[in-house]
């Protein structure tokens, strides 16, 4: 599977400039950055998360952790969970599980952001599939995101 339909639909329309990069397959997201040659902090992971039993993506640099109490705290909920992948998957149609792209927007659920990308010129994500990642100018991606900042992280 290559890069998500609606994902390369949605930026091409959009006339934006993104490169692909193909990868050895990996699943987590360390491995991704390692086997693309790219820093862990400069890699978007996308995880699945129930705020309150509505699911939401929550997109933070590779290496880090979420604070499942402290999400909740900054974004007023009850309760924030991971979402198991038999949850989620049907979310994501034409994208491998544990791959989708941070773009909350394309699948009509909210994106929250850690703010460690605020300083980032560039932002690195999967794409849909366990071997392509996309590459960006991170001002475009949230400009067409326009995700939730939230400081979410252990």
């Amino acid at each position: 599977m290559s890069v998500s339909i609606k994902l390369k639909k949605y930026l091409d329309e959009n006339s934006i400039e993104y490169v692909t990069i193909i990868h050895s397959k990996a699943f987590t997201a360390q491995q991704i950055a390692s086997s693309a040659h790219i820093s862990g902090i400069e890699l978007a992971k996308t995880v699945i998360v129930k705020i309150d039993e509505k699911y939401a993506l929550a997109v933070l640099p590779a290496p880090e952790k979420i604070s499942f109490q402290l999400f909740a705290e900054k974004v007023g909920a009850r309760k924030v969970k991971l979402a198991t992948e038999n949850e989620f998957k049907d979310l994501f149609p034409d994208c491998q599980i544990g791959a989708m792209p941070p773009f909350g927007n394309l699948y009509n659920i909210s994106t929250y952001m850690s703010p460690d990308f605020s300083d980032n010129k560039m932002i690195t994500f999967n794409a849909g599939s366990h071997e392509e990642l996309i590459r960006m100018k991170f001002s475009v991606f949230k400009n067409l995101v326009k995700p939730e900042i939230v400081h979410f992280e252990v």
